[in-house]
């Protein structure tokens, strides 16, 4: 009897919490709704000429993002560096139209498409090793604290804003220099590409052509840069993609040895339309030459056989990346690169 009783017992509790759970289960449904939480890493095993061979944890981020509003939003993603986790994007988020958005917190400023898709939205491997790409004087992984404007009208896309510049930054920093301004425009002759932040691909989802100026100024120091990105879906399902770049640094390095420099890249891919088992093969080059002053100048070449399985969210990279310098030690590197992204 007394089982019975403590059976009756423990099937009145269950439902009692039963109840509750269905009580509250369309509350949290509408907040979870409102927060999206997602993670990526790059990993790769990495053989240098000169310091042997090395597996490589490149980067893991979390990403969170939601919004407390329809017009008001957030985003914080962290970077972990092998070291220590950090905040990159912190950012408060309003969203009058298409054509006004303000942007505050830290995040990429308006420059080049290189440094506004980073590597894990580049089509290419070997990000920021060729002394083109983010050349900027920014706080961490290209991000800088201020706050910007920025407007979608149809295939016109503006932005500008204003960034403090510690003086911690970089190996040539602007000592003194409080504030940079930046701004960018883009216009798209083809399919219009959404968003402040951008791809160095789409892997045949648009048919892109893309030309945007950009520049930043820090006191008297300017930097220009001018970036195009063409891609086309072929009718065989193939798809090319040719990016291109040129910049021109006045005054400040960022990442990169010298105070002055004006370089350029060129890259060219192609994916081929048919499956091999779950994804699709890809191979892309990529030509960079810089001159630095006084007397440096680096050419790089980067060679990748890339494995798409879902775009951005799981691909396999061979690659191979050989610098030239006049000044400094000569690089060549090979390897296979992995990322996630959920």
């Amino acid at each position: 009897m007394q089982q019975h009783r403590n059976i009756r017992s423990g099937i009145s509790k269950i439902a009692a919490m039963l109840g509750l759970i269905s009580v509250a289960t369309p509350f949290y449904q509408a907040s979870a709704a409102d927060v999206s939480v997602g993670a990526g890493v790059r990993t790769s095993l990495v053989s240098d000429k000169d310091a042997g061979t090395d597996f490589s944890l490149n980067s893991a981020r979390i990403y969170l993002s939601g919004k407390a509003s329809d017009q008001i939003g957030f985003m914080f993603n962290t970077e972990y560096d092998g070291e220590q986790i950090k905040p990159i994007d912190a950012v408060a988020q309003i969203a009058f139209s298409d054509q006004f958005n303000i942007w505050a917190g830290r995040f990429l400023a308006p420059t080049d498409r290189a440094n506004l898709y980073g590597p894990y939205y580049a089509s290419h491997w070997g990000v920021y090793n060729d002394g083109v790409q983010d050349g900027y004087a920014f706080v961490t992984t290209g991000r800088s604290d201020g706050v910007a404007y920025w407007g979608q009208f149809d295939k016109l896309k503006l932005s500008a804003g204003v960034f403090d510049v510690p003086s911690t930054t970089g190996p040539a920093p602007a000592s003194g220099k409080e504030a940079m301004y930046a701004a960018r425009a883009q216009i798209d002759l083809w399919d219009p590409e959404g968003g402040y932040y951008l791809n160095g691909t789409y892997y045949g989802d648009k048919d892109l052509l893309a030309f945007g100026l950009s520049t930043n100024v820090i006191g008297s120091d300017t930097s220009y840069s001018f970036d195009a990105l063409m891609e086309k879906k072929l009718p065989n399902a193939g798809v090319v993609t040719l990016e291109g770049e040129y910049a021109k640094y006045e005054g400040f390095s960022g990442g990169y040895t010298g105070t002055k420099s004006d370089g350029y890249y060129v890259l060219a891919a192609y994916l081929f339309p048919v499956k091999v088992g779950a994804g699709k093969f890809q191979v892309l080059a990529k030509h960079a030459a810089t001159d630095f002053t006084p007397s440096d100048k680096w050419t790089t070449n980067e060679f990748d056989l890339n494995y798409i399985l879902k775009q951005f969210n799981a691909r396999v990279s061979a690659f191979y990346i050989k610098s030239d310098k006049d000044v400094g030690a000569d690089s060549t590197k090979y390897g296979l690169g992995l990322q996630i992204q959920m």
